[in-house]
């Protein structure tokens, strides 16, 4: 279980960046179609971590990830339920953005924080690794759909301009 430590370490301090974010940063009740507009965002960003999970499960990223790192194979059964899990938690959440769940702002958050470093990761990998590592293929997709997520996150999060008063002159 070794060749886990080094997603464990990445993804935890993404988890708790994302934590912080959903905390400190809730989504005021009228910003009900920045929230919408966010879960559009997320099913999307789900949608395409679909398809680059499949990409990593099929070309061997278990493997190849922690021995880039000096570490065993992370073991497959891990690798899948891992992702799987989450797929389900970001699929779950959509309708709790929807209604301002902070939970699901975590989970969203996590993706968009996740997704942009894998964008950004993968990419690198493969020039460490020169030539095509696996991911590489959609990992610019997910991570410019997790900066779209990021962005509409931000907006749903966003604190309402106050409304300007205007005196009347009598």
């Amino acid at each position: 279980m070794l060749g886990v430590l080094p997603s464990i370490i990445v993804l935890g301090l993404a988890a708790l960046a994302a934590l912080h974010l959903a905390i400190r940063h809730p989504s005021p009740p009228e910003n009900v179609a920045a929230r919408f507009t966010a879960s559009s965002a997320l099913a999307g960003a789900t949608g395409l971590q679909c398809i680059h999970f499949v990409e990593e499960a099929a070309t061997g990223f278990n493997e190849r990830f922690p021995a880039l790192l000096g570490f065993p194979s992370m073991p497959f059964s891990f690798f899948v339920v891992f992702n799987v899990v989450w797929i389900a938690i970001w699929i779950a959440s959509i309708p709790g953005l929807r209604s301002s769940r902070r939970i699901a702002f975590f989970a969203a958050w996590f993706l968009a924080i996740a997704g942009t470093l894998n964008g950004i990761a993968h990419p690198l990998m493969a020039v460490t690794a020169r030539g095509y590592f696996p991911g590489l293929v959609s990992s610019p997709f997910v991570g410019l759909a997790c900066i779209w997520l990021w962005s509409r996150l931000r907006l749903a999060a966003r604190p309402s301009a106050p409304v300007a008063r205007t005196l009347k002159t009598e």
